[in-house]
C-alpha cells in the first residue's frame, strides 16, 4: 500500500516510436537546499523551476514551520524570506517529512546547533530508514536525538545550546550524511570539517558558496575535504533549478528500449556527481547524445537527446561511479535486462537502506519477469536477455518506492507482455507528471483501481 492512501496499480504495456520532447521536473536535491538556504539566509531567495513533488512540498512547509515565509507564485516560482543562520524558531507541530530521507535528513542538520527542539516523522516507508548515521555526527555538536529503537522516527531533536564545530569523516558514501553535517556547522563558531573518502553529489557545497558561505574543497590523501567556516550571514540568491537527471533516467531509458524512439529531454542537470548513468548507458552502447552544453548557476546543464538502441552491451560498472548514479541502479538494472551478456554492479551496499531495500525489489520482480539475476550485501549481477527476449507479464511490488515503480513501467514498455505494479501512488513524491509526460510521449500506461 501506499504511504499516501489507497494503492494506485498500475500496468504499462509494449510501445514502440517514443518520440518528442519530455520536460523532467526540477532536481529534486538542488530544490530541497534551495528552500532550506533560502530560509537560512537574510532576505529573499527568489527560485524557478522548483520541483512541486511531494517530498520537496513538505520541506517548504517545514521551513515555514521553523519561521520562514515561503511563497508559491506558481509555475514553479517561489520565493522564501529567509530568518538567517541561527534563527530558526521553535516549532509549534510535528515536522511531516512524508517520504524524503534527504528532507528529514538536511533539516535535522540545520536545525541542530540551534537550542529548540523539533519532532521529526513521516510516512511508513521514511519512518522504517535509520537516522542514526546522521544523528551520530550531530550529537558531535552537541545536539541530542530521542527516536524509536533503531534510531527510527518519529524522532525529538534537541539541538545543541553551545554548538561544538566537528571534523568528521563520512563512513559511508552519503551526500545527505555530509550535507547535514555541513548544515549543521553553519551555526557552530570555527571552522568545521568533513572528510569524504568518496566523492558524493556536491550540490550543498556549490550551493553554500553561492550563497556566500566561506567554504574550501581540498583533494587529499584522506579523501576530499571540506571545510566550513561557521556563522556567516548568508545572501539570499536567485536560483533557476535545473531539471532533475534522476527523473531523466525513466525516458532517457523508455527510449533507448522501445523500438523507433527518439526523445530529447532539455536542461538535466549534468553535475559529475550526479551523470553516472547516463556515463554508463553509453559505455553499453545507447545512443545518447549531449546538445548545448552551457552552465546555469554553477551547475552544468545540456539537452539530452536519447535513442532507440538495440545493440546493448553488459558491463561492469566501475564501483566509484556508485555515488554519482545511486538512484539510477533500479532503472539500469531494467537495461541491463535487454542488453546482451552481463551487467555487474558493485560497491552499491547503500541501496539496501533506500525508500526499500532496491537490489532485493529489483531482482525479485526482473526474476518474476524472466531475468537472471545474483545478488550479494553490495553487488548484484543482470543476466541480459537481448532486445526482444524479455517476457514480463507479472505483477511485482513497488514496496512504497517511487524509484522501483517507474522503473518497473519502462520495463514494461519492450516486454513481450505488460508489466504492473500493486502501487504506482509513491510516483508523485519525485515524478508527479510521470503519467501523462510518459503518455505524451506515446507510452500506454493505465491505473487499475481494486
Amino acid at each position: 500500500m501506499s504511504g499516501h492512501g489507497t494503492p494506485i496499480p498500475m500496468t504499462s504495456r509494449k510501445v514502440t516510436a517514443l518520440k518528442g520532447v519530455a520536460n523532467v521536473p526540477g532536481d529534486k536535491s538542488i530544490s530541497h537546499r534551495s528552500l532550506i538556504l533560502g530560509a537560512m539566509s537574510v532576505g529573499e531567495t527568489r527560485i524557478t523551476g522548483l520541483l512541486e513533488g511531494e517530498d520537496v512540498l513538505d520541506t517548504a512547509k517545514a521551513m515555514r514551520a521553523f519561521g520562514a515565509e515561503v511563497t508559491d507564485h506558481g509555475g514553479g516560482e517561489w520565493s522564501v524570506y529567509g530568518v538567517g543562520v541561527g534563527g530558526f524558531a521553535e516549532p509549534e507541530q510535528v515536522i511531516d517529512c512524508g517520504n524524503s530521507g534527504t528532507g528529514v535528513r538536511l533539516i535535522m542538520g540545520a536545525m541542530a546547533t540551534t537550542a529548540i527542539t523539533a519532532t521529526f516523522t513521516g510516512d511508513a516507508s521514511l519512518n522504517g530508514r535509520p537516522m542514526g548515521r546522521v544523528t551520530n555526527p550531530l550529537a558531535e555538536f552537541g545536539a541530542q536525538a530521542y527516536g524509536r529503537e533503531g534510531g527510527r522516527l518519529p524522532m525529538t531533536i534537541v539541538g545543541a545550546r553551545e554548538p561544538m564545530p566537528v571534523r568528521y569523516v563520512v563512513p559511508v558514501p552519503s551526500a545527505q550524511v555530509k550535507s547535514a553535517v555541513l548544515l549543521a556547522g553553519l551555526n557552530a563558531p570555527g571552522k568545521t570539517v568533513v572528510i569524504e573518502k568518496e566523492a558524493t553529489r556536491d550540490h550543498t557545497e556549490r550551493m553554500l558558496q553561492g550563497f556566500g558561505a566561506e567554504l574550501t574543497v581540498e583533494e587529499t590523501d584522506e579523501g576530499r575535504v571540506i571545510t566550513l567556516t561557521g556563522q556567516p550571514e548568508l545572501q539570499p540568491q536567485t536560483i533557476v533549478v535545473p531539471r532533475d537527471p534522476s527523473s531523466a533516467a525513466f525516458p532517457v531509458c523508455a527510449a533507448i528500449l522501445t523500438e523507433g524512439s527518439d526523445v530529447l529531454v532539455p536542461n538535466i542537470g549534468l553535475n559529475p556527481t550526479r551523470a553516472g548513468l547516463f556515463t554508463t548507458l553509453k559505455e553499453m552502447g545507447a545512443d545518447l547524445t549531449y546538445e548545448n552544453l552551457r552552465e546555469e548557476g554553477g551547475e552544468p546543464v545540456a539537452d539530452l537527446r536519447a535513442k532507440f538502441s538495440p545493440d546493448l552491451k553488459g558491463i561492469e560498472v566501475p564501483p566509484a561511479r556508485a555515488a554519482s548514479m545511486i538512484d539510477e541502479y533500479p532503472v539500469l538494472s531494467v537495461v541491463a535486462s535487454f542488453a546482451e551478456g552481463a551487467t555487474v554492479m558493485r560497491g552499491v551496499k547503500e541501496l539496501r537502506v533506500k525508500e526499500s531495500d532496491r537490489i532485493d525489489a529489483m531482482a525479485k520482480g526482473l526474476r518474476a519477469a524472466g531475468v537472471e539475476v545474483e545478488e550479494g550485501e553490495d553487488w548484484w549481477i543482470v543476466h541480459g536477455r537481448g532486445h526482444g527476449n524479455v517476457t514480463g507479464g507479472v505483477t511485482v511490488e513497488s514496496r512504497l518506492d517511487h524509484r522501483i515503480a517507474m522503473s518497473f513501467m519502462v520495463m514494461g514498455m519492450a516486454t513481450e507482455k505488460p508489466m504492473t505494479v500493486d502501487d504506482g501512488g509513491p510516483i508523485a513524491t519525485s515524478f508527479p507528471i510521470f503519467e501523462p509526460l510518459m503518455a505524451g510521449l506515446g507510452a500506454a500506461i493505465t491505473r487499475s483501481h481494486q
